[in-house]
């Protein structure tokens, strides 16, 4: 009797798995089954808080689209994502899809139209932990085990690791318990532990990030896109609506005052915002490669279209000077913190339509084409490193590397985003300026910035920005080429 007591457990009314031929009521659905999971889990742990353990287990469950095929698609074999490989079933769970209803929509709409078959929504048999349903009322906190009179795992589910599955990502042939292959690179669970680490990372909420973003490593970029920002809101033909600071401060004024928060975040973010995501966003990683892969660990569930880097690096030739600018066509990996995710053989290429944008935007700001872009920009390998004072040590052995590499630039942040991007599927690239030469005596010493350097340190940040709005202009499925995707594919990108 006791026991029985102690398993009983109570779940969401929602109606049964359901046929559709229609993306957009697809996505309805969805919604309707998140909707009714959160507010059955906010409600029932509002009384527990109140009232104390609740008399049954209380329960819901993420939604989940699945897809049965037994053809093949008859699609554009020059996309990349919209289909699946071969007959067989197919599931992801789907958390927030009101964030993100634009792209379910689309990548439903692709697999409907590639198969020739409906989608299946309905609650899927992952649960959802209380903490993040918790996390979209602002009223509801969830305290720290022991600081309650019940045990919280008694009555609701916690977050378990064991099913955020990054082995999807990570490429090594995961299946459901079921059979099931994956549908999408991330789970529900991976998806609702990185929007809650971006928020306690960045202090912006998800909703404001764009699909265009930008790294950087110096605060100077970040006063320089808050005056583009002002300026390009000022503009009514621009595009841009607003611009969001850190802590959420959202203006749409021009001279609209931007408080700062009392305690800025780690990785202070930044949106200048589009229409349908369509604008920028701008992060500052701070310095090291353990930050860049923190950020966009958790920045590829939002499925950018691309991110950058454009941030400073030590310059490695005697003919580069001070604020000329790299732009990375390899990448040394000495940085090891993706050493137990991606390989350090597997060659992260450049992707050329990033190298394009990139090279254009140069050309744009810096009004030189051609071989005359050779006085100011150098294109080879960047090394990224995890030892910010490795000049101090015994060089003979990273110098022979660094020259047996054909590097010309050295940072802590570029081959760690680049490696991302290919591990994520996100479209990457580098554009870093020369900020010292520790090889020829030039160090990051007070007063040795030249007239020259501080101009194009000016310039870099517009080049970054010129870049993405190059590449707003390309067709996704140009940008999300075929050059990232494995033998086996998820079908959503």
């Amino acid at each position: 009797m006791n026991l029985a007591h102690k398993i009983a457990i109570r779940t969401p009314d929602v109606p049964k798995a359901e046929a559709f031929t229609d993306a957009g009521k697809a996505v309805e659905r969805l919604i309707a089954l998140y909707d009714a999971a959160v507010k059955f889990l906010s409600e029932n742990f509002a009384a527990a808080l109140r009232e104390g353990q609740p008399e049954t287990r209380v329960r819901a469950y993420y939604p989940e689209i699945r897809l049965t095929t037994t053809t093949y698609a008859k699609t554009d074999t020059r996309l990349s994502f919209g289909h699946v490989a071969e007959p067989g079933t197919y599931a992801t769970t789907v958390t927030r899809p009101d964030l993100f209803a634009e792209y379910l929509r689309q990548q439903i709409g692709l697999l409907i139209k590639s198969h020739g078959m409906p989608v299946i929504i309905g609650v899927s048999d992952t649960v959802m932990p209380v903490h993040f349903a918790a996390a979209h009322d602002p009223a509801l906190t969830v305290p720290q085990d022991g600081s309650m009179e019940f045990n919280l795992r008694d009555a609701f589910d916690v977050p378990d690791l064991s099913t955020t599955h990054d082995a999807i990502v990570n490429g090594e042939g995961f299946t459901y318990p079921d059979g099931a292959r994956p549908l999408a690179p991330f789970t529900a669970q991976r998806v609702d532990y990185s929007l809650a680490r971006l928020q306690h990372y960045t202090a912006t909420a998800a909703e404001h990030f764009q699909n265009h973003v930008l790294f950087t490593n110096y605060q100077f970029y970040v006063d320089e896109f808050e005056a583009y920002a002002r300026h390009m809101i000022a503009d009514p033909d621009s595009g841009y609506t607003s611009f969001v600071s850190t802590g959420n401060v959202e203006i749409t004024e021009a001279d609209a005052p931007l408080p700062q928060p009392a305690k800025m975040p780690q990785m202070p973010t930044y949106h200048l915002k589009r229409a349908n995501g369509s604008g920028i966003t701008l992060v500052n990683i701070g310095v090291g490669p353990s930050n860049a892969k923190t950020a966009t660990d958790h920045i590829a569930v939002l499925r950018p279209h691309a991110w950058l880097m454009v941030g400073h690096c030590a310059g490695l030739r005697n003919s580069q000077r001070l604020g000329d600018f790299v732009l990375a066509h390899a990448y040394l990996r000495e940085d090891h913190v993706l050493d137990d995710d991606l390989p350090v053989w597997v060659p992260i290429p450049a992707l050329a339509e990033i190298q394009i944008a990139l090279e254009g935007a140069v050309a744009d700001v810096t009004e030189l084409e051609g071989y005359e872009l050779k006085r100011i920009m150098r294109t080879g390998t960047v090394a990224t490193i995890d030892n910010r004072n490795w000049e101090l040590r015994e060089q003979a052995g990273p110098v022979q590397r660094l020259s047996q590499s054909r590097a010309i630039a050295l940072d802590m942040e570029s081959a760690t985003i680049a490696a991302n991007g290919f591990r994520f599927r996100v479209p990457y690239g580098t554009l870093l300026c020369v900020s010292d030469k520790p090889l020829h005596g030039e160090l990051k010493l007070p007063g040795m910035a030249s007239e020259f350097y501080k101009t194009q340190v000016a310039a870099h940040l517009m080049i970054g920005i010129r870049a993405m709005e190059r590449l707003r202009e390309m067709p996704l499925e140009r940008i999300h080429s075929r050059k990232l995707r494995s033998f086996e594919e998820t079908a959503f990108l």
